[in-house]
């Protein structure tokens, strides 16, 4: 038996905090009858219904992807632009990604259909590190650097502690290449963080996810993750290292 909002959620309808607003809207039945407690749990015989459509256990699947750029993180767009899902056309299990990289943005992005998975993955109290690779306009000073690491005040908040250093630089055309390490995942976080400091993003790259990296992959490709993989990720998440 499980709780009723981590079953919604692992099949990829919704993440375990829309999956509980679902339900106490009263948009959930459980075997013909409107569920709204929170703590009700289901089998795998009971039939659930999500506003009116029955809940499939679709078998879990995880990937990597090398995100291109000119590719929307989102499972479908309403402007007809090419998604990330759209570059997995033989897989028929209902894929979105976990997070987001900028239309323009570039690098390693999981997608999965385990809400479960998804929310450890991205919610910042698990402090799960993303290191991105960024060239900018101008080259940050070491005070700029202590700046970004000590955390920037955004109209939505202050950022948490992060990592940061220069990778190269080009003093004649006035641009760098800085390693930029962070645990959260606000919108357009890392572009926002430059412009802050007065030097602005003009390529964006995310190198790692955790302990997962880009290695032997190219702009476009992508692969399973193993379960080995997917396990160590919850670890990592559930106690902030590796065994």
């Amino acid at each position: 038996m499980e709780r009723l909002q981590k079953v919604i959620a692992a099949a990829g309808i919704a993440s375990r905090r829309k999956a509980e607003q679902l339900i106490a809207a009263g948009r959930v039945t459980v075997n013909g009858k409107t569920v709204t407690e929170l703590g009700t749990k289901v089998g795998v015989s009971d039939k659930i219904e999500v506003n009116g459509v029955r809940l499939e256990r679709e078998e879990k699947v995880y990937y990597l992807l090398y995100k291109p750029r000119g590719v929307l993180s989102a499972a479908s767009d309403d402007k007809g632009r090419k998604t990330v899902v759209d570059l997995f056309p033989e897989v028929e299990e209902r894929l979105y990604p976990v997070g987001r990289l900028d239309y323009d943005t570039t690098g390693i992005l999981l997608l999965t259909n385990d809400g479960d998975f998804a929310y450890l993955m991205t919610h910042p109290k698990f402090e799960i590190e993303k290191t991105y690779v960024a060239r900018t306009k101008g080259i940050p000073t070491k005070e700029q650097l202590k700046k970004l690491e000590r955390g920037i005040v955004l109209e939505d908040g202050k950022t948490a502690p992060a990592k940061a250093k220069i990778l190269s630089m080009d003093k004649k055309t006035d641009k760098g290449i800085v390693q930029l390490t962070i645990h959260e995942g606000k919108n357009r976080q890392v572009k926002r963080m430059f412009e802050a400091i007065g030097c602005p993003v003009q390529k964006l790259k995310r190198e790692s996810f955790g302990f997962l990296n880009l290695h032997g992959l190219n702009a476009g490709d992508r692969r399973e993750l193993t379960a080995h993989e997917v396990k160590q990720l919850r670890v990592l998440a559930e106690t902030g290292k590796i065994r």
